[in-house]
């Protein structure tokens, strides 16, 4: 077993068979050239394009290629390319059929594959039988993932815009209550502002008790103008400050209300395609020249194990 695999006689079997080998290898080329020829294997052409992610919000500890990635790649956009691209028909795969989303979904993934380049864009490359669809599929790609964001992007905004209306409801409740209140209690207690009024009813209340009621008409009104402030005047100047605070907070969630809506209907890209897809003038697949080496090598290897069979046997 040994001299089985031995060089000198690997080169007499060779030598010896060299025609058979020759027409092996003319057969393999003509037989593996005309079964991979269009007849047998249709040809796909291939189209690629690369685009920077732009625009994209923090939405977890991945970069933004891999937002990218991860969206282009989604359910949701597969679904949307099928039927654009009515890829069922494409793929000949049944609507009908139980497994027709495992058959479809199996297929598109062999026909497009993404990727992160190191200079951190997004390459799609896609086949197909034409080279005009790859293309345009390649463009399809781009404006669905777009699409998927900006539908991401509103929702968002959407949601955050009801929060802030809904608090702008209720800070506007709160504020029209305190306002009745305030006008109600000023009218009967003629305190309008507590902090104003406090210093100039305190002198008044005591000017009017050193000099007596000849030198002040008005003590009656004075002295329960002061009563009041000493009774309620610390619940009304609360009052006051809370109103003013509403005031502030209900301007302020009217500017974030208005900019979540702005946000939320703000149509812009969220990718910067680099390099657009074109349409190929040569198919990618398959490769022939590799089909027809590979068929010739492993056609000779045969025919060399089985000669060296054969030569031992007889020996």
């Amino acid at each position: 077993m040994n001299d089985f695999f031995d060089n000198q006689r690997l080169l007499e079997v060779i030598w010896k068979h060299r025609f058979h080998f020759v027409i092996v290898g003319i057969i393999a080329v003509i037989l593996s050239a005309f079964f991979s020829s269009p007849m047998f294997i249709t040809p796909k052409y291939k189209s690629s394009t690369k685009a920077y992610p732009t625009n994209l919000g923090v939405m977890s500890e991945e970069s933004y290629t891999e937002q990218m990635l991860e969206i282009i790649n989604s359910t949701d956009i597969k679904l949307k390319m099928f039927d654009a691209f009515e890829l069922d028909k494409v793929y000949k795969i049944s609507k009908d059929d139980p497994k027709y989303l495992t058959y479809m979904l199996a297929i598109y993934d062999k026909h497009v594959s993404t990727r992160k380049t190191d200079f951190e864009t997004v390459q799609i490359t896609i086949l197909d039988k034409k080279p005009e669809r790859a293309a345009l599929m390649c463009d399809s790609l781009i404006h669905f993932y777009n699409q998927k964001v900006q539908e991401m992007h509103s929702e968002k905004n959407w949601e955050l815009a009801k929060v802030i209306k809904d608090n702008i409801a209720r800070q506007t409740t709160e504020q029209d209550s305190l306002r009745h209140l305030l006008v109600n209690f000023r009218d009967t207690s003629r305190l309008y502002d507590v902090v104003l009024q406090t210093p100039e009813v305190t002198r008044g209340y005591m000017r009017s008790m050193v000099e007596g009621s000849s030198s002040m008409q008005n003590e009656k009104e004075i002295k329960r103008i002061y009563n009041n402030l000493l009774e309620n005047g610390a619940d009304v100047h609360i009052m006051e400050r809370r109103f003013e605070s509403l005031v502030v907070s209900i301007n302020e969630l009217k500017v974030e209300y208005d900019k979540a809506i702005s946000e939320a209907e703000k149509r812009i890209t969220y990718a910067m395609v680099v390099e657009k897809p074109l349409v190929a003038d040569d198919k990618s697949y398959p490769v022939r020249w590799v089909i027809v080496a590979f068929t010739l090598i492993s056609s000779l290897f045969l025919a060399l194990l089985v000669l060296l069979i054969l030569d031992y046997k007889k020996k």
